[in-house]
């Protein structure tokens, strides 16, 4: 074999070898980014169950306490209302965790389901009959769980999407993200009620 030949062979061997290389670091860069996205659709499933378990319970609570508290029209108005717009998104496409707006107004809504209830338990206060009913303390107790749940899973998303997101910002991975059309995800904050003292009076 001649030595042009060679030089030749070898040259092209170091391409092949530098080609394979580079096509399975991006690969894995990629199959690793789907696994991070898939990981936070998932966790976001986990969100929106604990939501519709939330929502799915309010019916029930609220004829309870209807029969016992039925001139509190406002409170079950107002539950009524954040319970028909969250109602509206409770169930959301994937592209809801890309788009910050549309992520907030998902989180305002059932914030705003969660202020309802809120109101409708600091009501049953006046009701000792009502805080003894099996039926009652049965579902506040549901609520109660589904609420740690929610909170739970909230947290759990928001770990996953912090992996996923500080993934695909990292270099070299941040060009391929782009190129493959990986965006981050956005993440739950703490409500506005959050962020002030409670009032406490005696």
């Amino acid at each position: 074999m001649k030595k042009g030949t060679k030089i030749a062979l070898i040259v092209v061997v170091i391409l092949l070898v530098l080609i394979v290389g580079c096509v399975s670091s991006i690969s894995g860069s990629y199959n690793s980014m789907v696994e991070l996205d898939e990981g936070v659709k998932s966790q976001w499933a986990q969100v929106e169950n604990q939501y519709q378990r939330r929502y799915d319970l309010i019916p029930n609570l609220v004829s309870t306490v209807k029969g016992y508290a039925s001139h509190e029209s406002e409170v079950f108005t107002n539950i009524a209302d954040a319970r028909s717009k969250a109602g509206g998104v409770v169930q959301m496409s994937d592209e809801l965790l890309e788009d910050e707006a549309a992520f907030q107004r998902f989180q305002q809504a059932q914030d705003e389901l969660g202020s309802a209830l809120q109101r409708l338990l600091v009501v049953t206060e006046n009701y000792p009959e009502l805080k003894a009913d099996q039926n009652f303390l049965a579902l506040q107790d549901e609520l109660e769980g589904t609420e740690n749940r929610i909170a739970t899973e909230r947290k759990r998303y928001n770990d996953v999407v912090s992996n996923y997101n500080s993934t695909i910002r990292k270099f070299p991975k941040v060009f391929l993200a782009n190129i493959f059309g990986f965006r981050p995800k956005a993440y739950f904050t703490a409500t506005s009620e959050a962020q002030t003292a409670p009032k406490v009076e005696f």
